[in-house]
């Protein structure tokens, strides 16, 4: 559709988006011959730096993964943590991405944090974790997380909003008097990399990317990380 036949509305929209700006704040340097080895240091780092930039919820992010035709989805959500053996969420094993991982095994994130111009991409195998750590993960979140866990049924089409009202109320009772309250589907998974990603963004559009690629080791294991840059 040329902007000729194209409606107010349409122009308006237009209009506002190509007005919009990114980076209009002085980015930090990145020089990725000092990085580290491995890319965990580096994510904790920036991480780190993010959260004292001032970065609105720097603990979001995408997680894409692929239905039973092969797919994309997307949503949005939030960390648990990052360690030696990866990336760290939870939801219920009954939703939609749950029930894609259980078929398709495998997962990218994608973290923006634009108070500095970076992005940080993971992929991997996703694998579920244990009961036992599911369940620690449930109690150690708030009693509106886990209240939000009760009500269960996620992804399942919701008849009205009344009835979600009257789920929720049920749940937040419940996680008050029962703490320990267990909410048996959810499940805690962790992306293993296999493939990560640091961009920082540049003003005059040089952007720096740097890649981790984790090598095949013996019998199939992980192996050592490899580094190289990117063009932008």
């Amino acid at each position: 559709m040329t902007d000729a036949s194209a409606s107010p509305a349409q122009r308006a929209f237009r209009d506002l988006l190509h007005a919009q700006r990114v980076w209009d704040i002085e980015l930090p340097a990145f020089d990725p011959a000092a990085a580290p080895q491995t890319p965990l240091p580096l994510f904790h780092s920036w991480f780190a730096e993010a959260v004292a930039a001032g970065q609105a919820e720097p603990h979001t992010m995408t997680l894409a993964t692929a239905d039973a035709q092969g797919l994309p989805d997307v949503r949005t959500l939030m960390l648990h943590d990052a360690d030696e053996r990866g990336w760290h969420f939870a939801t219920h094993s009954g939703s939609a991405k749950g029930r894609q991982l259980t078929g398709r095994p495998h997962g990218a994130l994608g973290f923006y944090w634009p108070a500095q111009g970076r992005q940080v991409r993971v992929r991997g195998p996703v694998t579920a974790c244990s009961a036992a750590e599911s369940l620690a993960d449930l109690h150690a979140r708030s009693t509106g997380a886990l209240a939000s866990a009760l009500v269960g049924r996620q992804s399942e089409v919701l008849g009205s909003t009344g009835e979600l009202d009257r789920a929720s109320d049920a749940a937040w009772q419940r996680a008050r008097q029962e703490p320990d309250a267990q909410a048996p589907s959810w499940t805690r998974y962790v992306v293993e990399p296999r493939e990560i990603e640091f961009f920082q963004g540049d003003a005059r559009r040089r952007h720096i990317r740097l890649r981790y690629r984790r090598g095949a080791g013996d019998e199939g294991a992980a192996g050592a990380w490899e580094r190289e840059l990117l063009w932008p």
